[in-house]
């Protein structure tokens, strides 16, 4: 589709910078607050300008929260969205200098008009996905926060001296932590109980973790970084996003660096996914007998390990395709 209005729109927590280009010629700036009453009379500027909706292209950067009244909003009016990752829209402009909001809104409306024919209309999650998204987040939190609490302790207690001042710490900091326990376990009982009564994300955790090493909380992070396998099809492609995907790093006959996978990842998935891995290495099947005998023709045990998450996610992905679980001995049929 073809857009001649571009609205550019830093998100933050209290205000909105907008920025409105016509085609590749400024409009208008304007600073508004986040909330809804602020929103409703932006558009009503929008209608006063004389801004056609059915070919404006509202751009902003992915914020969490903080964007989700403003999504919400739009939405609701069936207009056209683009949320995009902060760090592309950075990459693709090109060497920049300086920053505030009303640069950031400019140069989001410039996006948007450069790369129209690449944009990636938002669409709303269904409200079983909000939900295990919303549970996870806070099942994460808990667990940081029972990290916190209990690493130092642990590590007090191996080289104190004072162990009785060791004790009264450990005495006072654990009915903290038995209550953090108590509320995992609840919100993992919430999670279950969500997927549960969705019958499609019970449908993609029982094929997900049909596969060896993989267990329901990368199912969970799995379903949500792909919108329940919606956004991103290809294993490939998820391979990249996890940072998990090696890549070659050289150039005529002086640079010949060894491939490497990139920084550029969704880095809690990458650590579920390693020890899904790990897991797999000491179950008896396929993947732990792939991996001894790649260590024991010398391959390093790492590369062997990003080997059998590239597979997994393969595996992964080629079930889900299918819509059906993983089998060791699978024959496909024959046309």
């Amino acid at each position: 589709m073809k857009f001649n209005w571009f609205i550019g729109i830093d998100v933050s927590k209290r205000t909105l910078d907008i920025h409105l280009r016509y085609l590749s010629d400024h409009v208008e700036y304007q600073k508004i607050d986040n909330t809804a009453a602020g929103i409703k009379a932006f558009l009503s500027r929008c209608k006063e300008l004389k801004v056609d909706f059915t070919d404006a292209l509202f751009c902003l950067e992915y914020t969490g929260i903080y964007n989700e009244l403003l999504v919400n909003t739009l939405s609701k009016k069936r207009l056209h969205i683009w949320v995009e990752q902060g760090l592309h829209v950075k990459k693709s402009l090109g060497m920049q200098r300086g920053k505030n909001d009303k640069v950031d809104a400019s140069r989001l409306s410039e996006y948007a008009f450069r790369f129209q024919d690449k944009c990636k209309l938002w669409e709303p999650v269904s409200s079983s996905l909000k939900q295990l998204k919303d549970l996870t987040a806070l099942r994460n939190r808990l667990i940081k926060a029972k990290k916190l609490l209990s690493v130092p302790i642990t590590e007090l207690a191996e080289n104190a001296i004072n162990k009785q001042h060791i004790s009264q710490i450990s005495t006072l900091n654990r009915p903290v932590i038995t209550q953090l326990c108590e509320q995992i376990k609840q919100v993992e009982k919430e999670i279950s109980t969500v997927i549960t009564n969705d019958q499609r994300l019970q449908e993609l955790q029982q094929i997900i973790t049909s596969v060896d090493g993989i267990g329901p909380v990368t199912a969970w992070e799995m379903i949500i970084a792909t919108n329940q396998f919606k956004s991103i099809t290809d294993g490939r492609k998820f391979a990249c996003y996890a940072g998990v995907a090696p890549f070659e790093y050289q150039s005529g006959t002086s640079i010949k660096g060894k491939p490497r996978v990139s920084h550029l990842a969704n880095k809690k998935m990458k650590q579920l996914l390693h020890l899904s891995a790990l897991s797999a290495t000491v179950m008896k099947g396929e993947l732990n007998e792939y991996y001894n005998r790649k260590v024991a023709e010398g391959k390093s045990k790492m590369l062997v390990l990003n080997n059998i998450r590239n597979k997994m996610i393969l595996r992964i992905f080629a079930c889900v395709n299918e819509n059906r679980k993983y089998e060791k001995t699978y024959m496909p049929s024959l046309a």
